[in-house]
């Protein structure tokens, strides 16, 4: 039976210039390789080593990239190693195969949401009222499914996001800082449902996971073993359990070690 590996990819992975300086080691600086570019400008990078690893995990492993991306933003990626037969995109709304969207995928989840949470209008419209024009670079729908904001993180209430985040709990939402990013997500859109799907598919007996974000939460809890890098928002939580391994480092190495740990356990089929 295959051994199935999701992980998140920004902040986890692959990381943009901002992410870059979380902690740089000048001294002995990493040879790093762009793996997206936008508008002509390269966006996100790992390191080589980090790519080699990774070429390596996908001969090992189902490799199944896990984002909250859109599908566009995701199809900017240019990873390393064998193309991926599975991704899933939009935190579960949509599960690519092969690079196109699973329709019957998708229509479950949008059943679901429906049934379960308060409507995207709803939330969208509070956070268009109640979000101030100072702070807020870009109000973004993503997919129909979820909406996100880019903000000045230096000018951003921290009660505003506490406030906003009780608002959703009440509406079956939930509320994630990233970086410049905030977003608001469907409780019952999740990266977890996905990866089930995915792993009933190819027979998996074994599942793996990484992440840094409080989106990667339900993901991690979901297989057998996770993962969570030095940084991010489960790190500043102090978030763990039992099935999770939290590493020490952080920036650009967290990537390196987060696939040597996937590799090892992938390789042995066993965990330890």
């Amino acid at each position: 039976m295959p051994v199935l590996v999701a992980s998140d990819l920004d902040r986890t992975l692959i990381y943009s210039s901002a992410a870059l300086a979380l902690t740089m080691p000048d001294a002995r600086a990493p040879r790093l390789l762009c793996v997206e570019v936008h508008e002509s400008k390269p966006l996100s990078y790992l390191t080589e080593t980090a790519a080699r690893l990774l070429t390596e995990l996908g001969d090992a492993a189902v490799f199944v990239p896990t984002t909250t991306r859109t599908r566009k933003q995701y199809e900017r990626i240019n990873l390393p190693g064998p193309a991926p037969r599975y991704a899933i995109c939009a935190n579960g709304g949509h599960l690519l195969v092969d690079g196109v969207s699973d329709g019957d995928w998708h229509r479950q989840v949008t059943a679901r949401l429906a049934d379960e949470c308060a409507p995207l209008t709803e939330v969208r419209e509070h956070l268009y009222a109640t979000a101030d024009p100072a702070w807020v670079r870009k109000h973004r729908v993503a997919e129909d499914l979820f909406v996100y904001l880019v903000v000045e993180r230096e000018l951003l209430p921290g009660d505003w996001v506490k406030e906003l985040a009780v608002w959703a709990e009440n509406r079956g939402w939930t509320v994630s800082l990233q970086g410049r990013k905030l977003y608001a997500v469907p409780k019952p859109l999740t990266k977890s449902a996905a990866m089930r799907e995915v792993a009933r598919r190819t027979g998996a007996g074994l599942t793996l996971a990484a992440g840094d974000s409080l989106l990667d939460a339900d993901l991690l809890l979901a297989v057998d073993r996770g993962w969570r890098p030095g940084h991010g928002e489960l790190a500043e939580a102090g978030w763990g359990a039992p099935t999770i391994r939290a590493l020490p480092e952080r920036g650009v190495l967290a990537g390196e070690r987060v696939l040597r740990e996937l590799l090892r356990v992938a390789r042995s089929g066993a965990l330890d």
